[in-house]
């Protein structure tokens, strides 16, 4: 149980990492906010913060010397993988240290598979948001990036 619950957490990540790597540049910058609100970076590093700050509340140890984005700080691609590298293997070592009953490590009060689904709901959530975006600005993906994010088996 352990190791399917890892892959999928290992899974998730792997396609927030494809997506970062098949967005061009100028896409990245997109955003449909009038006011300043997050471009297609932006939500990217705003998953990566949610990561961080959960393990500040959750296994505050996991979290030393994780860095976590400004509000209007836009990342690069390099930084965006670094620390999606990152807070993913802290993230990796939260959930394992729940599910076998490590102290300091507290998960959800409805159990780890609700931790794991918060975790994942979010960025999906967020990688929707980002393939809106990005046809909304006209920079859409080619139907073989935005099928394969659902190709779970093959990710």
């Amino acid at each position: 149980m352990l190791d399917e619950l890892l892959e999928a957490w290992r899974t998730n990540n792997r396609i927030s990492l494809y997506l970062i790597d098949h967005i061009s540049d100028a896409g990245m910058n997109c955003t449909l906010s009038k006011r300043g609100g997050r471009d297609v970076a932006r939500q990217f590093a705003h998953m990566h913060n949610v990561r961080v700050w959960h393990l500040e509340k959750r296994a505050k140890d996991l979290a030393v010397g994780l860095v976590t984005f400004e509000t209007k700080v836009t990342p690069d691609k390099a930084e965006l993988r670094d620390a999606f590298a990152a807070s993913s293997a802290a993230v990796e070592s939260f959930l394992e240290g729940v599910l076998t009953g490590q102290p300091k490590r507290r998960g959800f009060k409805k159990g780890i598979f609700t931790s794991l689904g918060y975790f994942i709901a979010h960025e999906s959530h967020h990688r929707g948001s980002i393939l809106l975006t990005l046809k909304e600005c006209g920079h859409k993906l080619d139907q073989n990036t935005q099928y394969a994010i659902w190709a779970w088996d093959q990710m």
